[in-house]
């Protein structure tokens, strides 16, 4: 089977990681550099009785907290994503999230700062508790949506360039043209192009998130559902759930291996190796018997 000519996304995949960590770690330097420059001039220009040190350590010790909170933020994003269908059920979660977020960023920079005092002899004083946790929680309710905005436009521009799937929707005048309970074809959309992927090309499915990865001649497209309730619009006599988190196309496996405990692993016909839980295995083999037999 030839190979398949890399996509851009799957270009860009061996780089993604170093892109984002060096986002995020050039974004928290040049915040930093250019907020101490700020206050230094402002202190010199009110003459304010603050060493040059001082504004340095609170633009540092507030922006690596940032850069400490940004995985945990990234991961609350997409656990609970904000959609059009969804916002009334997770703004209020990220509401809550952004008071914990901002509890973690004054405690860890207010932590830092006493450290970076006590090493000059000095102690450091945050003020008075209630009115300076309100304060800066105004500010980190800011940055908090502004980083929910920034990765969620980010993951929207990877799915863009990897494809998203869609169920085909029934129209608005007419009967479908194919059943829509169980479809026969998935829209995908590509980089402002669209094109149809036969349900029976597709391979495999991963649980991913909020999201279901439809593997299909070596590329994924990820289609928005849970693993459960795509498993109940696809034809049984072609696909079976084999795990918690995959469901495979019986015509793709090429043999299934047993494993200690009653596990197993499927061989494809592509050479993909995908995981069979215990429960699943015995009826995933009768399946294919099933199916060789007729």
């Amino acid at each position: 089977m030839p190979a398949t000519r890399p996509t851009p996304y799957e270009r860009y995949l061996p780089w993604r990681r170093w892109v984002e960590v060096g986002f995020w770690v050039g974004l928290t330097i040049v915040n930093a550099v250019a907020n101490s420059y700020t206050v230094v001039v402002d202190i010199r220009k009110n003459d304010l009785g603050y060493a040059t040190w001082e504004p340095v350590v609170w633009e540092w010790s507030s922006g690596l907290l940032w850069l400490a909170l940004i995985w945990p933020v990234a991961w609350f994003s997409r656990r609970f994503p904000i959609h059009w269908d969804n916002w009334r059920r997770h703004l209020p979660l990220h509401l809550l999230a952004s008071v914990a977020v901002s509890l973690a960023h004054v405690l860890g920079m207010v932590g830092l700062r006493t450290l970076a005092y006590a090493s000059q002899g000095m102690d450091y004083d945050f003020g008075d508790w209630p009115r300076e946790l309100l304060y800066e929680y105004v500010k980190d309710v800011r940055t908090y949506a502004s980083m929910v905005i920034l990765i969620s436009f980010y993951r929207l521009l990877l799915r863009r360039m990897q494809g998203e799937a869609s169920l085909l929707a029934e129209p608005d005048e007419g009967p479908p043209v194919e059943p829509v309970d169980l479809p026969e074809r998935f829209l995908v959309r590509k980089l402002g192009r669209e094109f149809l992927v036969a349900a029976g090309d597709i391979e495999w499915l991963q649980a991913s998130g909020n999201y279901v990865n439809l593997r299909v001649r070596g590329h994924d497209y990820p289609l928005r559902s849970t693993i459960a309730g795509i498993e109940a619009r696809l034809d049984p006599r072609l696909f079976a759930r084999v795990h918690r988190s995959y469901i495979v196309n019986l015509g793709q496996v090429a043999s299934i291996e047993p494993l200690d405990a009653g596990e197993a692993r499927l061989h494809l016909k592509d050479g993909t190796v995908l995981p069979c839980s215990r429960r699943h295995r015995q009826e995933l083999r009768g399946r294919i018997d099933g199916r060789e037999a007729g």
